[in-house]
């Protein structure tokens, strides 16, 4: 197929273990799915699920072992971390039942929802899509992936930030309000999943702002941790 000019690179993760990567189709994220989450934010309960998405391209992929450079985005004062368990979807398909969807899961990795807090929440004041609040270039900082066979039981695993060394965000996966597979359900109820998409299912409490200069560290207890450094 010939072209104006020649296409991007199509984004993609490394796989722990693995000379092949793993390309990603779209990125969708579920917006507060942890009770704590919620209430710090002024809201309470399990409300139905609501996703938001970023571009393939925001992703901001980190090797095992490595420390990736997020470059601090412009036209904000209020850069806000979200650490979050990523789903990889391996095979795709539509109105998928929770009982079936965890066979539609090929991986999970670590990833950051970072977020321009002021912006979203000055969309959000004048009813109009938050999407420069979260869809930003490199808003999607994202550990290797590991593969279901290799991963554990990361859906009870604990779920952890650190900045410059000190503990913002701590629980376990297994507190998620919606579940790995009701939320694969959900999604796959508005969107046909495709292999490569990736999901990010919520972040937990102590959710704050990092400067320039700031290193985080986010972990999973059973996977690589992910490092990161804004610039």
């Amino acid at each position: 197929m010939n072209y104006l000019f020649e296409p991007a690179p199509a984004a993609h993760l490394p796989v722990l273990g693995h000379s092949k990567n793993f390309p990603v189709h779209r990125i969708y994220c579920v917006g507060r799915n942890y009770e704590d989450h919620a209430k710090e934010m002024g809201f309470t309960g399990r409300e139905p699920p609501f996703f938001f998405l970023k571009p393939a391209d925001s992703l901001l992929a980190v090797p095992e072992g490595g420390v990736g450079r997020m470059p601090y985005p412009s036209l904000t004062k209020n850069l806000h971390h979200e650490i979050e368990l990523v789903v990889a979807i391996g095979t795709g398909g539509r109105n998928i039942r929770a009982a079936d969807a965890m066979q539609h899961v090929t991986g999970y990795a670590v990833g950051l929802d970072m977020t321009r807090r002021d912006l979203q929440n000055e969309m959000k004041k004048q009813g109009r899509p938050w999407c420069i609040g979260k869809g930003f270039d490199h808003s999607a900082p994202i550990g290797p992936l590991v593969l279901t066979a290799q991963a554990g039981d990361v859906l009870t695993a604990e779920i952890a930030l650190q900045v410059n060394g000190v503990d913002r965000q701590r629980s376990s996966v297994a507190n998620l309000i919606w579940s790995v597979a009701e939320t694969i359900e959900h999604l796959s109820s508005a969107w046909e999943l495709q292999p490569g998409d990736l999901i990010f299912t919520g972040t937990p409490e102590g959710v704050g702002t990092v400067v320039s200069g700031a290193t985080m560290v986010g972990s999973n207890s059973l996977m690589p941790a992910l490092r990161l450094q804004v610039v």
